[in-house]
């Protein structure tokens, strides 16, 4: 709730730009909208009375021929997410792995390439290559506010997050409910996937594997096809039974860099 990192959750949220949510309100609305409604939106906050609203259901369609469903909220919870989302990835950031790319101040997916091609050169010329079925969708919300807890002990920020996760979907004109997953769309999802997938990461380290995650892409580089498939089964089991996750054995496989 402070000052500056409201102002810089604004200033976030203009420059993103992105369509309205179930209300209609343009990001251009917004800065009017606050100077008039803040005092109480900030009171019901502050009594922990806020209550988000349904994200506005879309599909963008992907390059294999599907779609991909995402979750557009309202603009103000998109300055509220986001706000949140700053004091998320502020306590979160020093714990993150280093080899854990996406969503990260200072991070991209040329990084996670360059360090695949170091592993590579290493010798580590196989790579277990892991794709996550649905993964925003899929999102244990138990397991993850138990996680959050860790590192961000604060009840009245958790308990908000837990009604954004919960606020339900707009689908035409009627609300679903959202009992799992994380909708890709607002700006908490980023910062909430990292903290679900850092289990993953430091799991990977404790078994002294090498690995480059972008989001819920991950790569593993192993010295030999025998030694990848026996991470894959290993894997597979850790992120079914840990993480509640699944494993899409499709798009996954074990083969060259």
């Amino acid at each position: 709730m402070s000052r500056d990192n409201l102002n810089r959750a604004l200033k976030q949220v203009r420059r993103n730009k992105g369509a309205p949510g179930i209300d209609g309100m343009t990001v251009d609305e917004l800065p009017d909208y606050l100077r008039q409604h803040w005092p109480e939106i900030r009171q019901q906050l502050l009594q922990q009375t806020y209550r988000p609203k349904p994200v506005r259901r879309v599909t963008i369609p992907k390059a294999n021929g599907g779609s991909r469903p995402l979750g557009i909220p309202t603009v103000l919870d998109r300055f509220i997410q986001q706000a949140v989302a700053q004091v998320i990835q502020q306590d979160w950031e020093p714990r993150f792995h280093p080899h854990s790319y996406g969503f990260r101040p200072g991070r991209s997916a040329h990084q996670a390439v360059r360090y695949g091609q170091h592993c590579a050169r290493e010798g580590r010329n196989w790579v277990v290559d892991l794709d996550l079925e649905a993964f925003f969708d899929r999102v244990n919300h138990d397991r993850l506010m138990a996680r959050l807890k860790r590192h961000t002990p604060d009840n009245p920020l958790l308990r908000l997050i837990n009604r954004y996760l919960k606020a339900g979907v707009q689908i035409d004109d009627r609300k679903a409910p959202t009992p799992e997953g994380v909708p890709q769309g607002g700006p908490l999802s980023p910062v909430l996937a990292n903290v679900v997938l850092d289990e993953l990461d430091w799991e990977l380290e404790r078994r002294n594997l090498r690995f480059a995650r972008y989001a819920d892409d991950c790569q593993i580089y192993v010295g030999s096809r025998r030694a990848g498939e026996r991470v894959m089964v290993s894997l597979t089991r850790f992120i079914e039974d840990s993480l509640r996750l699944t494993v899409n054995t499709r798009k996954s496989a074990v083969d060259r860099p």
